[in-house]
């Protein structure tokens, strides 16, 4: 089945009770910062949905996973399409995400940052089910997890975006969205990851921290962007940032609009795959 026609998902997704996390308010004495971290590859050291695919379906994923990266299908079409060729069985999917590693500086990371009331979540634009039980492993305090959710059941496998833009359908998370509602908030958004699924979200982020794939896409579109290392470098950085604040208000930028550069307001409602890149 060509791409073009397995997507699926849209207006009428049931959401789950994780989906559409409220953003927390911004209360006086509360430092104007929000984090908003990517997972694969970036908690996790490997892609663990590349993986899996990689894994039960090879060389198709392979072409697929070409387009993508191409900027030719949006990952809503890419997951749709993928999903439908995965075992029905989930025991020797869930093995595989389990025997990923994952960075252990990230657990202190999330808890200093809750210490100094600046909230965390995790974006991902990705098969989803294995997030929360790989942060539970490591010892995560509970943030909000914005993700698709992969259902497992009646001989097949299947998918659904309750993250997903209501008007735009080229994402099956609409990282941008929750960037968007964060700086709504009134706090500087600092967005960390590692690849090109991070490109929505960087677009719009006042604060890039990157590595890997990131580094070519920011140097490409010219966004501003620090290197990072790992979770004990941010906390670092975070706890600098936050004591520079306390005496010095400007220490964290205060958020500036960024022109659309993907979504309904660019695109048109209702667009399954993104207008090729130049």
């Amino acid at each position: 089945m060509p791409l073009d026609d397995a997507a699926s998902g849209g207006p009428g997704t049931t959401p789950s009770p994780a989906s559409a996390a409220p953003i927390p308010p911004l209360r006086p004495g509360q430092p104007p910062l929000a984090l908003l971290i990517d997972y694969d590859g970036t908690i996790s050291l490997t892609d663990v949905s590349d993986k899996i695919l990689y894994s039960f379906i090879g060389d198709r994923y392979a072409q697929d996973d070409a387009q993508y990266s191409s900027g030719l299908v949006g990952s809503r079409t890419l997951f749709s399409s993928q999903v439908k060729l995965l075992p029905s069985d989930p025991g020797p999917i869930i093995a595989i995400a389990e025997a990923q590693p994952h960075d252990p500086t990230f657990a202190p990371f999330v808890r200093r940052a809750l210490e100094l009331e600046v909230p965390v979540e995790v974006v991902s634009d990705g098969f989803g089910f294995f997030i929360e039980p790989a942060l539970r492993r490591l010892g995560v305090p509970e943030i909000p997890i914005i993700t698709a959710r992969t259902l497992f059941g009646g001989g097949r496998v299947s998918m659904e975006f309750p993250n997903g833009h209501p008007d735009c359908f080229v994402c099956g998370t609409c990282k941008r969205q929750r960037v968007l509602a964060h700086q709504a908030a009134g706090r500087t958004v600092a967005f960390v990851g590692d690849g090109e699924s991070d490109r929505y979200a960087a677009a719009y982020s006042d604060l890039i921290f990157a590595r890997d794939d990131l580094v070519s896409l920011c140097r490409r579109e010219g966004w501003p962007f620090a290197p990072w290392l790992d979770f004990a470098g941010m906390q670092a950085w975070l706890e600098a940032t936050v004591v520079a604040w306390r005496s010095d208000a400007t220490a964290i930028a205060s958020h500036r609009a960024r022109p659309y550069i993907c979504g309904p307001e660019i695109w048109g409602p209702g667009r399954m795959n993104p207008v090729p890149r130049a």
